[in-house]
């Protein structure tokens, strides 16, 4: 069990699409309890396994205290229309943008036993489910940017300290 270093902007693992597990094993079970351990520092609301170097589609979520995980995540149903949520990323450290998210999002996956999980919910649950899918596909938030405000958040990502 550890707190894994977040990739950030540009690591070629944040852009790849992330592969199934196909196998649920001590490699798997590390991957969740690394990923739960990590999304568990304040100011986190989920971390998806691309973000610590892993390309497999897992995910970790903290929102108001409420720490889980999902396996082979799909979001498979939304809510009402896209709108502007001011938005940040572990990965793109210090930025924060409004990003088109539906206001409800609803995650099928499996959990470590193989059994079904179901996650839903509104607001920043909503927001968090569809960030972390989007990671398992290669796209960061910043994807979710409007043509003017993307280029401004480039111009801030090419200034920034980190990168």
């Amino acid at each position: 069990m550890a707190v894994r270093e977040i990739r950030l902007f540009g690591d070629p693992v944040l852009k790849a699409h992330s592969a199934e597990i196909a196998e649920i094993d001590d490699s798997v079970r590390a991957l969740v309890r690394d990923l739960l351990d990590t999304v568990a520092l304040p100011g986190r609301a989920g971390v998806a396994a691309p973000q610590i170097g892993v390309g497999l589609r897992a995910f970790s979520y903290n929102i108001d205290g409420d720490i889980g995980y999902v396996l082979n995540p799909r979001v498979v149903e939304v809510r009402g229309e896209a709108e502007p949520v001011d938005e940040g990323c572990l990965s793109v450290p210090g930025l924060w943008h409004p990003a088109l998210r539906h206001p409800w999002a609803r995650v099928e996956g499996i959990d470590l036993d193989g059994q079904a999980v179901e996650l839903e919910g509104e607001g920043l649950l909503a927001q968090a489910l569809q960030h972390e899918c989007d990671h398992l596909d290669g796209v960061l938030y910043l994807q979710r940017l409007t043509p003017e405000q993307r280029r401004i958040a480039m111009r801030e990502v090419r200034e920034s300290s980190w990168f």
